[in-house]
């Protein structure tokens, strides 16, 4: 076995991965962007020592999930038009990676997950596509197993 063969049975694909939201599986993703969890700094220059800035870890920034698929009912749609309503519902959203014997490698779980926007596909007549649309999710605690 060489270097290449090993390196590719070590490696997780990208295009391996499931959408669980409250327990459920949903549709089929082209496409899932992970949230950047990032933390916001607070810089206190201190005088007299010119070399030297302290930086102090301040609050998480906000972070959101972008989901794409194909254009189809789920019960991902149906829960964005509650939200649209008077039905603000958040749920647990679950990220896992899949090796390619489908055992989970990584997860990310997102506690307070709620749909804030949704980009319809772009149809064109000229255009030899499949018709894509875009969920964002606005994430609250952000837990990786």
């Amino acid at each position: 076995m060489n270097t290449d063969d090993t390196l590719r049975a070590l490696s997780n694909p990208g295009f391996r991965f499931v959408v669980d939201v409250d327990g459920q599986a949903q549709a089929a993703f082209t496409e899932c962007s992970l949230p950047v969890v990032e933390w916001d700094v607070e810089r206190i220059q201190e005088g007299g020592l010119n070399t030297f800035v302290h930086q102090l870890p301040s609050r998480r920034k906000p972070a959101s999930v972008t989901l794409k698929n194909g254009v189809g009912k789920s019960a991902l749609l149906d829960w964005y038009i509650e939200t649209m309503g008077e039905s603000f519902k958040r749920k647990v959203v679950t990220i896992t990676l899949l090796d390619a014997t489908k055992t989970a490698v990584m997860s990310w779980h997102i506690a307070g997950a709620c749909p804030v926007k949704l980009t319809g596909p772009q149809l064109k007549t000229d255009a030899n596509a499949v018709a894509i649309q875009t969920l964002e999710l606005l994430c609250g605690e952000i837990t990786l197993s």
